[in-house]
């Protein structure tokens, strides 16, 4: 029976691999569809990157500029992009100043942000000039923004009248007025805060005089006074930019603007998105299979429900109320720079936690308690003589650090690929080196010690969730002491939340593996450093 339950073990295994390596051809097949019948090229505007979407055939076109909010990428506003290019428009995303592979950083004080504002005012202004410059433009421009650029594209429409429809998405500006920018749509997810829906509501109100509703449009297109407030059903601030709602309203809007009529083509990505890293996250399992086993029997705190609540609540209250007051501008990036003082104090008091609570016991954080030697024997034929004579042992500290390797590797370009392919930018450029590591200082302390305390060959079962919920509930708690300076973060736990949920799966399956936390846990901080470090954007304060 043992011998038949191992080979149905192994079944499954390599029925797990194949159906996995099947959904992720198939997923990246149907991305790559996506693009037939465009032509893709990518240019530089000064430094600003560019890349311009446009039919491989056909006439001349009104081209549609797509600008990109707070700490995303033209890979972020690809569905539009291409939605907009399969109906015949020339449509142009860019990196704005300190943002993706922008190497120019940002530079003043977002807490006053008037200066930045008009840099990158000016900046979309140079790549409209250029995409209406293109040899398949008509000289005819509309213009998207989503979050932060919402403001951007609706000061530049104001500015530049030419601009023939104006598209806010998940918006926020204070410029906006009655009659500028013309024909505006605004789109907002239905699960984003209520301050984006009342602020779309506001502006729309502007031009009715009052009773606004989402979903009715109103004025004319002829005369620049159309007004729409859209509401794109059960996503939120990320979500909005792939929904099906959003790039049918945004592709209906500009067609009216334009009086064009399109083959209603929609960027279907998020199933097949969905699908392609539900296999990568699944291939991780039979691979995970292969490696090293480091540690004779499971390694980690074993902590007691008694001992691991004090060891995952105290680091989540204290860490944001020592940080409240702390100075933490130190890096470049935006944002970036807490997350990696958040990370290091919450590491260190968690590792004085759990140092403290098993002060008793022998184990070490990276060996195995040492076991006694049985004594030696040379004759010819014995174990010992067959284990240096094999040459295939890997001492345990060399096989920690190739199944360490091994799992960052994965984690990092197995992922990295697909998402700076078709999500965002997530290949660095050389300003952002240095940045992974500096982020990597902090974000290696704390999953090692969080690793740690959520293993062992005692563990408690939900240990590692109840870990990644405290830190999630710490930085709530910091946003909620710092809102003005820390608001964003509120946006992007449901990214965080997903990272944790993926690349623990694969730290539980290295573990039970190598029978060690540290593998997962350099794997986790690695991939980490690298998304902050490419992901927020670079400001000179």
């Amino acid at each position: 029976m043992p011998v038949l339950i191992r080979h149905l073990a192994v079944v499954w295994r390599w029925l797990v691999a194949v159906l996995a390596l099947a959904a992720i051809v198939l997923s990246l097949v149907q991305l790559q569809r996506q693009e037939q019948g465009l032509r893709i090229t990518d240019h530089t505007v000064g430094e600003t990157p560019v890349r311009v979407f446009r039919p491989a055939h056909g006439d001349k076109a009104p081209v549609v500029v797509i600008a990109h909010g707070f700490a995303g990428s033209q890979q972020l506003m690809q569905p539009f992009a291409l939605t907009l290019a399969k109906n015949g428009y020339v449509a142009v995303t860019f990196d704005f100043t300190g943002h993706g592979r922008n190497p120019v950083p940002m530079r003043g004080d977002v807490d006053e942000p008037t200066r930045i504002t008009g840099v990158l005012v000016a900046e979309t202004g140079r790549v409209a000039d250029f995409a209406r410059a293109l040899p398949e433009s008509d000289g005819r421009i509309a213009i998207l923004g989503h979050s932060m650029a919402s403001d951007i594209v609706i000061r530049y429409a104001q500015a530049h009248p030419e601009v023939e429809a104006t598209v806010a998405v998940s918006v926020f500006s204070p410029a906006a007025t009655g009659e500028r920018p013309g024909n505006l749509l605004i789109i907002i997810g239905s699960l984003e805060p209520s301050m984006l829906i009342n602020e779309g509501l506001r502006i729309i109100n502007l031009s009715v005089g009052g009773g606004a509703e989402p979903g009715r449009s109103y004025g004319d297109f002829k005369d620049g006074s159309a007004r729409r407030l859209a509401l794109s059903s059960g996503v939120e601030h990320i979500g909005v930019l792939y929904s099906q709602d959003s790039m049918r309203e945004a592709l209906t809007w500009v067609n009216e603007a334009f009086g064009r009529h399109g083959d209603g083509w929609i960027d279907r990505r998020p199933i097949w998105m969905a699908l392609l890293f539900a296999g990568l996250i699944a291939l991780a399992w039979p691979l995970s299979k292969l490696l090293p086993q480091a540690a004779p029997e499971p390694m980690g705190a074993s902590l007691t429900w008694k001992q691991l609540l004090p060891a995952a609540l105290l680091p989540a209250v204290l860490t944001p109320l020592i940080l409240w007051k702390a100075p933490t501008e130190f890096l470049i990036i935006l944002l970036g720079d807490y997350l990696t003082l958040h990370f290091l104090v919450y590491g260190l008091l968690t590792a004085a936690i759990v140092l403290y609570l098993q002060r008793h016991t022998r184990t070490g954080l990276f060996q195995p308690r040492p076991r006694p030697l049985p004594a030696p024997h040379h004759g010819p034929g014995t174990r010992l003589d067959r284990f240096l004579a094999s040459g295939t042992v890997v001492p345990s500290a060399g096989k920690l650090a190739i199944a360490a390797l091994a799992v960052s590797a994965y984690n990092i370009f197995a992922f990295g690929w697909p998402l700076n392919a078709y999500a965002f930018s997530f290949m660095p450029i050389e300003p952002r080196l240095h940045l992974i590591a500096a982020v990597a200082v902090g974000s290696v302390i704390y999953f090692v010690t969080a690793e740690w305390m959520s293993h062992g060959k005692h563990a408690r079962r939900g240990a590692y969730a109840l870990v990644k919920l405290c830190f999630l509930l710490s930085l709530a708690i910091a946003v909620a002491l710092n809102l003005k300076k820390l608001f964003f973060l509120i946006i992007i736990v449901p990214a965080i939340l997903l990272l944790f949920l993926a690349f623990g799966l694969i730290s539980n399956w290295s573990y039970r593996a190598t029978n060690h936390p540290l593998p997962g846990a350099l794997a986790n901080a690695a991939v980490f450093a690298w998304a902050i470090g490419i992901t927020f954007p670079m400001v000179i304060r």
